[in-house]
């Protein structure tokens, strides 16, 4: 009876090492997965002629994009302005990008430096981007109630000269009809170009040899997914919705914002810096890890 009962344990114990073994293989394939796909997105983003080469893939979304409004589904799902991307991810694109890019600059910074003022001054970055956002958002809406003006919604389209601005002239159950810069194209795009950069710097992080764990690799990845998001949806933008000069011009402030700060303002000594400033040691790219 006892060797039946150990040949009983023995059974029951075969199963659970089977399962542990399968599962340390599988815990050793993601990470070996998680360590392959961030090396080459970070290979990818830290070549400089190929952040250059993604520049003009962005401009020639914008410009050319509008051309396929005439091959694609006038009834597609993103044809409408109240479709679940545009609600759950457009609309907050600047809070999804805040709270992905912010966790990779806080890790990067910190892990390479150890410096908590240093990590705030490259996480004001952000800060000064949002203030873009909304001095953009700003300047739109006063854009729009200066060139436009207040109909009725009939045929005739009778104009109610009377409301002078956009809020009051929509809360009396009018429509309002103005130069309407694209917002969305705008923050789709000042967002692409603020991930593109920022995220450029973990190749060198990488080649220095600082702390690269499984966390700091994962949330690098996730900005990688969200930056394509961004790019098909503001494909999806700029083909089904607005008007072409609107989201040109919304693209264009978007590319000047970005131009005046990352390579203009950011190298002036009394910025928050380029990203990577104060990171990397000068040398060979694995100076750091020979030091340590």
């Amino acid at each position: 009876m006892r060797v039946g009962m150990a040949e009983g344990l023995e059974s029951k114990k075969l199963p659970s090492s089977l399962l542990a073994t399968a599962a340390g293989w599988a815990q050793a394939l993601c990470r070996a997965l998680v360590c392959f796909w961030s090396n080459q997105y970070a290979w990818l983003l830290g070549v400089p002629c190929l952040r250059r080469a993604y520049h003009l893939w962005l401009a020639a979304v914008v410009i050319f994009g509008p051309l396929l409004q005439f091959y694609v589904n006038p009834r597609a799902i993103f044809a409408n302005h109240h479709n679940f991307f545009n609600i759950k991810f457009v609309r907050s694109a600047w809070g999804w990008t805040c709270i992905f890019l912010g966790g990779f600059m806080l890790l990067v910074v910190y892990l390479a430096t150890r410096k908590i003022l240093l990590t705030i001054r490259h996480l004001a970055r952000l800060a000064v981007g949002a203030g873009l956002w909304l001095g953009a958002t700003e300047t739109f809406l006063l854009i729009e109630n200066l060139t436009g003006y207040c109909f009725d919604p009939v045929p005739e389209g009778i104009l109610v000269n009377n409301l002078p601005d956009k809020w009051t002239c929509l809360h009396k159950g009018h429509q309002w009809h103005g130069y309407d810069v694209s917002g969305h194209t705008f923050l789709l795009t000042f967002c692409c170009l603020l991930m593109v950069e920022e995220t450029s710097v973990f190749r060198r992080y990488l080649a220095q040899g600082h702390p690269a764990g499984v966390p700091l690799r994962l949330i690098f990845l996730l900005n990688v997914v969200l930056l394509a998001l961004w790019n098909f949806l503001l494909a999806c933008t700029v083909v089904y919705l607005y008007e072409y000069s609107h989201k040109v011009v919304g693209a264009a402030i978007a590319t000047l914002c970005w131009y005046l700060t990352y390579r203009v303002w950011y190298r002036c000594q009394w910025s928050p810096g380029r990203p990577g400033t104060g990171l990397f040691l000068k040398g060979a790219p694995g100076e750091a890890k020979k030091r340590n």
